[in-house]
């Protein structure tokens, strides 16, 4: 049940994300802005989703929000390490080794957010 509202949250995101990089380039932003709104809104969003529904008996507070922030901010630079492993020195095809680091950041995120929300055991 967890893992299904885990993906539900991700896929909430993704759709902000790209609803947020979709407007950017509408009103003239440059991508890069862009990213930095959108990694900011979907955070906060994203924060929001998973401290009350996701992992319901998460501790929030500012410092779960902080560790949360630090975890997500993780993403882009750990899928670019993934790629270039998996691409330039294992010799895998993009298309290929974008489906593994896509699963193992899955697992990643799954990991780090109920370490970022300090869930609480045995409620």
């Amino acid at each position: 049940m967890v893992i299904g509202r885990f993906l539900g949250v991700g896929l909430a995101c993704a759709v902000l994300h790209n609803i947020v990089m979709i407007a950017g380039d509408a009103v003239g932003w440059h991508y890069a802005a862009s990213s930095v709104v959108s990694l900011a809104v979907v955070t906060v969003f994203g924060y929001q989703l998973h401290s009350r529904w996701t992992f319901s008996d998460a501790v929030r507070s500012r410092t779960s929000f902080a560790r949360y922030a630090v975890t997500v901010s993780a993403n882009y630079p750990l899928s670019l390490l993934g790629l270039f492993v998996f691409v330039d020195l294992i010799g895998v095809s993009v298309p290929v080794a974008s489906l593994v680091v896509t699963g193992i950041l899955l697992v990643f995120n799954f990991t780090a957010n109920r370490w970022a929300l300090r869930v609480r055991r045995g409620t």
